[in-house]
């Protein structure tokens, strides 16, 4: 992804006439699926990760939570694994932040 954008869940929110967010839906321990919006894919620690926003039935995120796994693609299949290291989810979530802050200083840019 590199015209990288931020999704906030609600596709009504971002004026598009049609939604096209890319999504994924995760299976969780329990068995329940879950639909998350794919926000980007961002590289920290020579690793890839990916940073999702889950949705609720109506595509809406209700809580701003953000999730993020280790991101591999083997054959141009996409996989996804848990961060299990505090250290290294630190390192992602340090630099989905760094992400974050460019964005806004991107839209303050742009507003200027």
């Amino acid at each position: 992804m590199s015209d990288q954008t931020m999704c906030s869940g609600n596709c009504a929110s971002c004026g598009s006439e049609d939604c096209d967010q890319a999504t994924v839906t995760l299976t969780l321990d329990d068995g329940q699926t879950l639909e998350c919006a794919i926000l980007t894919i961002f590289s920290a620690g020579g690793q890839q990760y990916i940073a999702l926003l889950p949705l609720n039935e109506n595509g809406e995120n209700e809580d701003g939570e953000v999730y993020l796994y280790r991101y591999k693609e083997e054959n141009g299949n996409p996989s996804l694994e848990n961060i299990e290291d505090d250290d290294e989810y630190e390192a992602a979530a340090d630099a989905f932040d760094e992400f974050l802050d460019e964005q806004e200083w991107e839209e303050g840019e742009q507003d200027s």
